[in-house]
């Protein structure tokens, strides 16, 4: 009994392990991502949604046609998928129009109060109501955001920081709405699929009336944005595959540090002071959430 329990404990402990590096992996998968969405220039925000989402399409079909999935919505589940599509294209398109025009670890960071969101959200979606403590650290995390956001009245500045503000709402909805389809059996690569297909119908006719001719650099880094974001999607499912959230969903604000890493070397990009004090809250607040969950389950 002994022997089992210790390989039971080693075990649990590796897997634990290998959720933290890929959720590690998953981070830095998606700060690429912004990376090269920033340095693939000045190209309208709808054509870089385009060609990133066009990559994740074809990773996503790619999958499903390996593993034979079958395409099942159900009829109760074509409203919830259609809405997860709506507000994940609304949020990548913001965060996108934010990553062009705020310091990379910026638009991550407000990209990242997606979690306080789907926490509201969850109230009205999913009837699920949060307590005090829930409460009490959704509204610290936004204080956290103001001091990104910084609302002076510089529209160059304040207008992306509130569009980044929304791409974390987006993701947030999106969030809470492929949970609920998910627990009404609706797979994985069947929503990552139909994602991928509605974003680039939304934004075609965009690229169609307004395109803007690409290099074939540009071109290559916005492949490339695709590739890390399906880096990010599948390395995030994997670490949820070896270990829950309440012990490793911490370790994804990494991507803010590998963010800002990318910005200072390649971009030069030194955030100002009271954007590191909105990362201490905002990072704060998770961390705490994390113990008290993991300590609670």
């Amino acid at each position: 009994m002994d022997l089992k329990h210790k390989i039971g404990q080693i075990m649990k402990t590796t897997n634990h392990i290998k959720g933290i590096i890929f959720i590690l992996l998953a981070a830095f998968g998606f700060s690429l991502m912004t990376f090269f969405v920033r340095i693939s220039g000045d190209l309208p925000t709808m054509q870089k949604v385009f060609f990133r989402n066009s990559v994740a399409l074809i990773v996503a079909v790619s999958v499903m046609i390996r593993s034979k999935e079958k395409i099942v919505v159900g009829k109760g589940n074509r409203l919830g998928l259609f809405l997860r599509c709506f507000f994940g294209t609304t949020g990548v398109i913001c965060n996108f129009y934010a990553i062009d025009r705020l310091g990379i670890a910026d638009a991550n960071m407000l990209n990242k109060l997606s979690p306080f969101f789907a926490i509201l959200l969850s109230i009205v979606i999913l009837k699920e109501i949060p307590n005090k403590f829930d409460i009490i650290t959704t509204v610290i995390a936004f204080i956290g955001a103001l001091f990104i956001i910084r609302p002076t009245g510089a529209v160059s500045s304040f207008f992306p920081a509130i569009m980044g503000l929304i791409g974390g709402f987006g993701a947030g909805a999106a969030y809470v709405f492929v949970r609920k389809i998910s627990n009404n059996g609706v797979k994985t690569p069947v929503i990552v699929a139909s994602f991928s297909l509605f974003s680039c119908l939304v934004t075609l006719p965009f690229l169609i009336f307004d395109y803007s001719p690409m290099s074939l650099k540009q071109l290559g880094f916005l492949v490339m944005a695709g590739v890390a974001a399906s880096l990010g999607q599948f390395s995030i499912t994997t670490a949820y595959k070896y270990a829950p959230a309440k012990e490793i969903s911490v370790f994804d604000y990494t991507q803010v540090i590998f963010a800002a890493l990318l910005g200072f070397a390649f971009f030069g990009e030194i955030p100002v002071v009271l954007s590191f004090v909105g990362y201490g809250i905002i990072i704060t607040v998770a961390v705490i959430r994390w113990n008290r969950n993991r300590k609670i389950d």
